[in-house]
């Protein structure tokens, strides 16, 4: 049993990069292109989903979440 919640566990904070108690209540990310290329979301493998704040965000790739953690206010902005 401890087994599965710490799997349970695990893969939550691994879906939500970490912010499991926000991102239940965060506000959805509603476009479909990346929020740093502008690429299609899954144009470039699977979507990757984090939440910043209150605010899910949603990356057609990895090399675009560190483009974004290096200013993520001047990408929040397109929202």
């Amino acid at each position: 049993m401890k087994t599965i919640l710490i799997l349970t566990t695990s893969a939550l904070l691994a879906a939500t990069g970490g912010n499991a108690m926000t991102a239940a209540s965060a506000k959805p990310y509603t476009k479909n292109i990346c929020i740093v290329s502008d690429n299609e979301l899954g144009s470039m493998g699977r979507v990757i989903i984090k939440t910043y704040g209150d605010q899910e965000v949603k990356f057609c790739c990895k090399p675009c979440i560190g483009k974004f953690e290096k200013n993520p206010e001047k990408y929040l902005k397109k929202l």
